[in-house]
């Protein structure tokens, strides 16, 4: 359960005498501050994939995840020594092992599989992946049952299928059947989904490192992933199954990598963890439906025109997060009550 909600239910339980206003006041705020990194963060990564549109047509994706974190990692690394000391780079009793294993999955499978998929689609490589993105509450239902065997509740579950059919109508302007009907996009998409699935393995997993703050659950995890993520990239070079990049191509590369990495890999990576850390994975991952829907509005500011369909389908998904949080709050304090 949300440790917001389990910190309400121990103040509903206390006197009234006991109840200290401010308390209340930092709860709330506290709620609102993961709310807020959430959607912060799902909106960077919602613009990453217009950019990455342009990039992949000069680099390819292994490559390009290679010198995003590179940067990303660069960044974390000095923040973690400037705000938790040389300290923090000790791990605690934690295990090395799985920190490299989800930093593995988590950015080297999540950039590899997600982009490439992206590359395939082609020419609606970015709406394709930001639509799949929208898949990863689902998953979060499926990953939260099998780590904590427990289910979610059931109005949670249907708030995320009316999330997800949302941003389904956004996406195809109603016409879902459409979705069916270009089987050579199949693996591509096939690609976008373990990608997505990689990435809420990650997320969910944070919940193991309980003496590591979000900067440095995102740090080692970026650090020990980027090992595995230079060494696929080398080993695909001596392969000769991708070109090793020229000059020219890295700088033709640069604008994009301004962005995917300080920004998309850095303040929306370490936003997403600080997010979740607050809200919990099972309700931060909902906000990934806000991914696909930035890409919309990027879209359309390139000058698509929304249609009737598309604005209702925005209104869907936005409905869904705000019923679900309702919801849960709701559901603590009956919780509380009856305790």
């Amino acid at each position: 359960m949300n440790k917001l909600f389990e910190h309400q239910a121990t103040v509903a339980l206390k006197p009234a005498a006991a109840v200290e206003r401010p308390s209340v006041v930092t709860v709330r705020r506290g709620y609102m501050t993961g709310v807020s990194l959430c959607v912060c963060a799902t909106v960077l990564m919602g613009i990453m994939f217009p950019v990455m549109t342009s990039a992949l047509r000069h680099v390819d994706p292994f490559t390009f995840t290679s010198l995003r974190y590179m940067i990303a990692g660069s960044a974390f690394l000095v923040l973690l020594r400037v705000k938790e000391g040389r300290s923090a780079f000790r791990f605690k009793g934690e295990p090395i092992a799985l920190a490299w294993l989800l930093g593995s999955i988590g950015f080297c499978g999540f950039g590899s599989f997600v982009f490439l998929g992206q590359q395939l689609a082609g020419r609606d490589g970015a709406l394709t992946a930001s639509i799949m993105m929208a898949t990863q509450p689902m998953m979060g239902l499926i990953v939260n049952s099998i780590v904590r065997r427990l289910m979610p509740p059931l109005y949670s579950f249907l708030f995320i299928l009316m999330s997800f059919a949302g941003v389904a109508l956004v996406v195809t302007k109603g016409d879902i059947a459409a979705l069916l009907s270009e089987p050579q996009h199949y693996s591509a998409n096939a690609l976008i989904v373990v990608g997505a699935l990689c990435w809420v393995i990650y997320t969910f997993s944070a919940s193991y490192f309980k003496n590591w703050s979000a900067l440095k659950y995102t740090t080692m995890t970026t650090l020990l992933g980027l090992t595995t993520i230079i060494g696929l990239n080398v080993l695909l070079f001596a392969l000769h199954v991708v070109p090793v990049p020229t000059t020219a191509m890295l700088i033709a590369i640069v604008p994009h990598l301004l962005y995917m990495g300080p920004v998309a890999g850095f303040i929306a990576i370490l936003f997403w963890n600080m997010g979740n850390r607050i809200l919990t994975p099972l309700n931060g991952v909902l906000f990934m439906d806000v991914l696909p829907m930035t890409t919309f509005v990027v879209s359309a500011m390139s000058g698509l025109i929304p249609t009737h369909m598309q604005i209702a389908g925005a209104c869907m998904t936005g409905a869904a997060l705000i019923f679900n949080n309702l919801y849960l709050r709701r559901r603590a304090r009956r919780v509380a009550a009856s305790s």
